[in-house]
């Protein structure tokens, strides 16, 4: 079997043309296997491109445990990009995902800015007094960096503190993941972000719709369209237009997406 690997701000993919429809997408053990670092390809996701009527392909996306998963925003500008190398786009594209339909194009520079979906406004999280939880395409709890207890974000337990509110009684049976974020001194700064997602069971370099939670989330504190973002992978960047009821539409997601190697495994 081919596979390719893409990463976008080091969110890292097995991607595989699956339009002939010849992968098992329920042999889950063998997903896990593919994603696994030390034993397989290794990544935080496995993604199927696929033929789709009435788009130019469909995007199924697992995480790295072998389940599928809810939308990956980096996983989705990655697929742009594989679909671009693969010619079955040019610069615009229009693609089905798990939470539906998505436009998205590449520039120039070969950034890929990837439309999301609607998002409703962000409501209190009960885990804590400053938290905040937004859907974005995957369920997103943003805690806000009190710099008084935690001046630096990146000396912060991510893996502990995001563990512990993954599981959560709150956000059972699915879970959540979970964005940390360090406030800037001036919101026109890029906004530090470290996330915890759910079925990686870890931290990862970089999480799409968890930096477009944060982003949206952050308009609360100051912060004006568009959003930049700083990960462990890289910068991202988010624009978007508030809606009357405080929720936002017409939210981009933008970043490199890379094809890092390509290969075959049995």
């Amino acid at each position: 079997m081919q596979f390719h690997k893409y990463q976008g701000t080091g969110n890292d993919f097995v991607m595989i043309d699956d339009r002939a429809r010849q992968f098992d997408e329920t042999d889950q053990p063998l997903i896990a296997h593919l994603c696994d670092r030390r034993f397989g390809i290794g990544a935080d996701g496995l993604i199927l491109l696929r033929n789709k009527p009435d788009f130019d392909f469909e995007m199924v996306y697992f995480n790295a445990d072998g389940r599928p998963s809810s939308m990956c925003g980096n996983g989705g500008r990655c697929t742009v990009a594989f679909a671009k190398y693969l010619g079955l786009i040019s610069d615009q594209t229009r693609f089905l995902a798990v939470d539906g339909p998505h436009d998205a194009r590449v520039e120039a520079d070969g950034t890929v800015r990837l439309k999301m979906i609607d998002v409703a406004p962000p409501v209190a999280a009960e885990v804590g007094e400053e938290d905040v939880f937004l859907h974005t395409g995957s369920p997103h709890h943003i805690h806000f960096l009190d710099p008084a207890e935690h001046p630096s974000l990146a000396e912060f337990n991510v893996f502990a503190a995001g563990h512990d509110i993954r599981y959560d009684q709150v956000y059972d049976p699915a879970g959540t993941n979970v964005n940390f974020v360090e406030v800037p001194a001036d919101p026109a700064h890029p906004w530090p972000v470290r996330t915890y997602e759910r079925g990686v069971e870890d931290e990862t370099f970089s999480c799409g719709t968890g930096v477009t939670a944060v982003a949206l989330a952050a308009s609360q504190r100051g912060a004006v369209s568009p959003v930049r973002l700083r990960t462990m992978g890289g910068d991202l960047e988010v624009s978007f237009d508030p809606r009357p009821d405080g929720g936002f539409t017409n939210v981009w997601l933008s970043g490199p997406a890379i094809r890092v190697f390509s290969g075959t495994v049995e």
